[in-house]
């Protein structure tokens, strides 16, 4: 069914901005799926009464936050949506999965090693003690979405590679009898090394958002500690602020 699209000329918004508004909510809510091609300008044009530049720039925006992108010899095409992350304590499996992005995970390393000062200070053990590294790509639509680093203590839950790639970590803690209870968590930014861009597909120097999360049980243990990095062109945390009497 085609999409159900209105631009209001007597509001102060754009016409182009308003149109681009609708079809990146279309995008979002899936209602143009990925792969699937936007149609043709003027066609789009002459159905909302909009001059064939308003139509090119709302679309040009699109193409610019990497949801569309222009292809020779086929036209403007959906890309998948990028993902927004609410900033609560939950896993990035979780949260793919609700969304209906079909997360999938690469496991790269999964071995015991002794834990450096930072990961030790992290986790509250002797630097030097053996702990857990967990290295993965976590995919969304076949396409990496993020690395993610985790040092965990050693004797926790069983760390199967084969879980590792069927699940979250999170539902692993959980099913090992751990109640999450909370997080300190801090977020940046950087530019990709050769090895990130190559791992998630992005040019050198390309706009990496990070994490850095060292996670708490219901006993005030610590549980986790991740460091990932996520890129900025797939992938924004959202908050939530409110506002103090």
């Amino acid at each position: 069914m085609p999409l159900q699209l209105s631009v209001d000329r007597t509001s102060p918004v754009p016409l182009y901005f308003q149109l681009a508004r609708q079809l990146e909510a279309a995008i979002e809510q899936g209602l143009l799926a990925p792969g699937s091609l936007l149609g043709n300008e003027i066609q789009l044009a002459g159905r909302l009464g909009l001059s064939r530049p308003t139509v090119r720039q709302a679309i040009q925006t699109l193409v610019d936050k990497g949801l569309l992108v222009r292809r020779r010899g086929v036209g403007t095409q959906v890309v998948h949506s990028r993902i927004k992350r609410p900033l609560e304590l939950s896993s990035l499996y979780d949260d793919l999965e609700a969304a209906g992005q079909r997360p999938a995970t690469r496991v790269l390393r999964n071995t015991p090693e002794p834990a450096t000062a930072e990961v030790a200070a992290a986790l509250g053990v002797p630097e030097g003690s053996e702990v857990r590294l967990i290295e993965r790509l976590r995919y969304a639509h076949d396409e990496p979405m993020a690395y993610l680093c985790n040092h965990l203590p050693a004797d926790l839950i069983d760390y199967g590679t084969e879980r590792l790639e069927a699940t979250g970590l999170y539902r692993m803690l959980r099913a090992g009898g751990i109640t999450l209870h909370s997080a300190r968590q801090a977020i940046g930014a950087r530019a990709a090394t050769a090895e990130e861009a190559g791992r998630l597909t992005e040019p050198v120097g390309a706009p990496l958002l990070t994490m850095e999360r060292v996670t708490f049980d219901d006993t005030g243990r610590a549980v986790e500690f991740g460091s990932h990095v996520y890129r900025a062109s797939r992938y924004a945390f959202e908050f939530q602020l409110l506002v103090r009497p």
